[in-house]
């Protein structure tokens, strides 16, 4: 089998995303890319008063993950974030 019959688009994906999204995740937990402190989403220091919502680092001050809304649509940045366990 060749790798190009292994790929496939992001919509793939749509599943397990919606899945993943279903949990409550104050209580995933995450390890800072920076620090490497593990924390609950629920215990990282959310800053929601600008035009999205960031969540910082508890330990070391990094951006773990940034949100934003507009429109109905969502942006998802999680670069600060090497993992994230959610428990289902």
């Amino acid at each position: 089998m060749e790798e190009q019959d292994l790929k496939l688009d992001g919509n793939a994906a749509a599943g397990l995303f919606r899945e993943l999204f279903a949990f409550e995740l104050t209580t995933a937990r995450g390890r800072c890319d920076n620090c490497g402190a593990v924390a609950e989403v629920g215990a990282v220091f959310v800053y929601a008063n600008a035009p999205g919502t960031v969540l910082r680092c508890p330990q070391c001050g990094n951006v773990l993950m940034r949100m934003a809304k507009n429109d109905g649509r969502y942006w998802l940045d999680v670069r600060g974030v090497s993992w994230l366990e959610v428990h289902a």
